[in-house]
């Protein structure tokens, strides 16, 4: 497996030749350069995971891309006419021998009085789980976990607790385009979560890195 971050949580994940964009929302990087695209994979409808400026653009050099999300953005996407298939909590999807797979059905909260939006976590082929803007554990082995480390919904020490209660081999850092200077933040998450078993990586922006 190939993943290549584009920006907070926008990545591209490829799997046996199939090519997954995840979560083009307001600070992906690189719109205009992703081609080639099979399945595009939406988790919520928060600006910073779902852009419709920018879904026009990926879905105007991919008109044959796949989009799989969940009813909430489905709706949105209704609105713009763009064609998308549902899956949510408890559904899997099969396209060319990768299993994608659904699981969680709720952000995170963001404070009691306000409405929880619709997120749905995934797994990709068994192997990577990205569980959006939430905690949801997974109730099965994780080989990587996309690990949300920023947010006006979680604290460091509860993504480093999730981390530890998921128990992937390895981690890499998303949901921390909201940090002017992201890099040092690393540091912690490294040091505690390494003596655990669990690898932390943060990725270069742009640069694919094998798993």
């Amino acid at each position: 497996m190939r993943i290549t971050k584009f920006g907070h949580c926008c990545m591209l994940v490829e799997e046996s030749g199939l090519r997954i964009l995840v979560d083009p929302g307001t600070y992906i990087t690189a719109q205009n350069g992703l081609e080639n695209l099979d399945i595009i994979l939406i988790t919520q409808e928060h600006a910073d995971h779902y852009d419709i400026n920018s879904i026009k653009i990926v879905v105007s050099k991919n008109p044959g891309a796949k989009i799989l999300t969940n009813s909430a953005v489905g709706s949105l996407l209704s609105k713009e006419g763009i064609a998308y298939s549902i899956l949510e909590h408890g559904q899997k999807a099969t396209e060319r021998g990768v299993a994608i797979e659904g699981i969680g059905d709720k952000h995170a909260v963001l404070y009691p009085t306000l409405p929880i939006a619709q997120n749905t976590g995934y797994m990709i082929a068994g192997r990577l789980f990205y569980p959006g803007d939430a905690l949801t554990l997974p109730n099965r082995p994780v080989e990587i976990l996309a690990l949300p480390i920023a947010g006006p919904w979680l604290k460091l020490s509860e993504a480093i607790d999730y981390a530890k209660a998921v128990k992937p081999k390895v981690c890499f850092p998303v949901h921390d385009g909201i940090l002017k200077n992201p890099g040092p933040l690393n540091f912690l998450p490294a040091k505690l979560l390494e003596p655990s078993g669990i690898r932390y990586v943060a990725l270069e922006e742009g640069k694919p890195s094998a798993f």
